[in-house]
């Protein structure tokens, strides 16, 4: 994009407001250029697991260029730690308390705000690749311009890891599975395909978003070949031990009911080690977007996202995959790397951040506001050299409660059978809870179970919890408040409707009353 003018091709193809606001979105931008988005958006990708977040074994060189490139912002964490409501407060940049998008089946409606479509709507052709998990099918039309999620070579659509909801498991869910076979023969490389298709077409008169959903690292806990035994399980660190105390009580029921209290700790091991080949496989796929936009010339007017929706266990406290109610930092902490153009290199932004900063820092890129009340901060500052904010906080929420049963998961088979069973069994093991997190601490409040604090300047691991101790009872009264405050000034956000409060005027009808005997002469003629 170089300039603008009003063509016979722009005036036919626009509509309405949708071409009004590309006209004023335009017009706010110096030179009329603004730059593509690109959002690479692994599933269940911890921070922890790449080597420019300090892993000190994991092999990521795409992501650690990328974060020499760009700004790494050191303390991302998500609004929810499942995939659907974290993919909807990132697009909207509400927390799930202000739009009750809680669960796997209440996606974005058509009428609620969203990225996508506040960018379609203000210029741009918006691209969605890969795995959905965040707009209702009423949404897609009005939000994209083109969509797809690329199956596997073979396997039915939407079915990224074949086989893994189907059956029954005799023995414990570790969820790990055999090698996938070639690394180009995968749903995720089917979604990287589609993207460099568009990255290459020369033709484009509006800049792009790509919104890139791939499924790894996602469990199950199998990658391609070459990556899948590229770790050896003996060389990882220790990971964090089941049974230490003052965890929450469902730690030992997850162990019980996935039958993981019969492994022992090799078998985490190894779940650690799949992981991080499935990282490294993520990193793979990056870095070949990477070399599509360096090739193209795209890399100077592209901007390069990426983060995930939220971690894994991956083997610590002795768990897989994730939890509903689970709050600990392996789910809550995901990579946040970007690169714009203009911006600097090698930054790394300490503020806290929250994954649902990417709605306004892409709307600044695009030249665009939002449209609605929201509580997510631009990204910018840190982007052109800034630390970000030592005084905010990252807010979390998790878990659903027995009155809201529209949010607990459909039953599923194979290795996800025990999680949804495990749920419905003991509903207060997924009750609602909070946390917040400042520079030093991490406050958990649990209305139905047991709540947690710890002090990461002398507990990085979070092993300690301290909760109800009188030497830190300013601490967690503090932390308390403070969550108690964000409730309250994020909570109930009204819709941006104007309704008249006198009552509509009605004025009945001139009109005959038809009795049955007039009704049957008409219709038996």
């Amino acid at each position: 994009m170089t300039g603008f003018s009003l063509n016979r091709r722009a005036l036919i193809g626009a509509a309405g407001s949708t071409f009004l606001a590309s006209l004023a979105a335009r017009a706010r931008v110096p030179g009329g250029s603004r730059p593509n988005l690109i959002l690479f958006f692994p599933d269940e990708m911890r921070a922890d697991s790449l080597a420019c977040y300090g892993n000190p074994v994991t092999r990521t060189p795409a992501f650690d260029l990328l974060a020499k490139q760009g700004t790494r912002f050191a303390n991302c964490h998500v609004q929810t730690p499942i995939c659907a409501a974290s993919r909807c407060s990132m697009l909207t940049g509400l927390p799930t308390s202000a739009t009750g998008h809680r669960g796997f089946g209440y996606l974005l409606q058509p009428d609620e705000p969203n990225l996508f479509r506040t960018l379609r709507e203000g210029g741009y052709d918006t691209y969605f690749f890969g795995k959905n998990d965040v707009l209702a099918p009423e949404t897609f039309a009005r939000s994209l311009t083109d969509w797809a999620d690329p199956p596997a070579p073979g396997a039915a659509p939407g079915d990224h890891a074949p086989g893994a909801r189907r059956g029954k498991i005799d023995g414990p869910t570790t969820m790990l599975l055999p090698a996938t076979g070639d690394r180009r023969a995968t749903s995720d490389y089917g979604i990287l395909k589609r993207a460099i298709q568009v990255i290459e077409r020369r033709e484009q008169d509006r800049p792009f978003c790509l919104f890139l959903p791939v499924f790894q690292p996602h469990p199950p806990y199998h990658a391609p070949d070459g990556f899948q035994d590229m770790y050896k399980p003996g060389d990882l660190p220790p990971l964090i031990p089941p049974g230490t105390k003052g965890r929450p009580a469902y730690h030992q029921a997850i162990r019980e009911k996935y039958r993981l209290n019969e492994v022992d700790d090799a078998v985490l091991r190894q779940v650690r080690a799949t992981y991080y080949g499935q990282v490294s496989y993520t990193d793979w796929l990056l870095g070949e977007l990477m070399e599509a936009l360096e090739r193209t010339g795209r890399d100077k007017d592209t901007a390069l996202f990426v983060s995930s929706d939220h971690g894994d266990y991956a083997g610590d406290y002795g768990l897989v995959e994730k939890w509903h109610g689970g709050l600990e930092t392996c789910l809550t902490h995901v990579p946040m790397i970007g690169r714009v153009p203009g911006g600097v290199g090698g930054n790394v932004a300490t503020g806290m951040t929250e994954l649902y900063d990417v709605l306004p820092t892409f709307l600044d890129l695009a030249g665009l506001s939002a449209t609605h009340t929201n509580f997510a901060r631009s990204m910018m500052p840190q982007l052109r050299g800034g630390q970000g904010d030592p005084e905010r906080a990252a807010f979390t929420e998790a878990g659903m409660n027995i009155y809201e049963p529209q949010a607990f998961d459909t039953p599923s088979g194979g290795l996800y059978a025990r999680k949804s069973e495990l749920a419905a069994e003991q509903p207060a093991l997924v009750g609602r809870a909070a946390s917040v997190r400042t520079q030093r601490y991490t406050f958990v409040q649990r209305p139905q179970g047991l709540s947690e604090l710890y002090d990461r300047q002398t507990d990085p691991s979070e092993l300690n919890n301290l909760i109800g101790q009188r030497s830190h009872a300013k601490v967690q009264d503090l932390l308390e408040r403070r969550l108690l405050d964000w409730y309250i000034n994020t909570t109930g956000v009204p819709a941006d409707t104007r309704n008249s409060r006198d009552v509509p005027n009605f004025t009945a009808p001139l009109a005959p009353k038809a009795d049955g005997a007039a009704v049957t002469a008409i219709l038996d003629r």
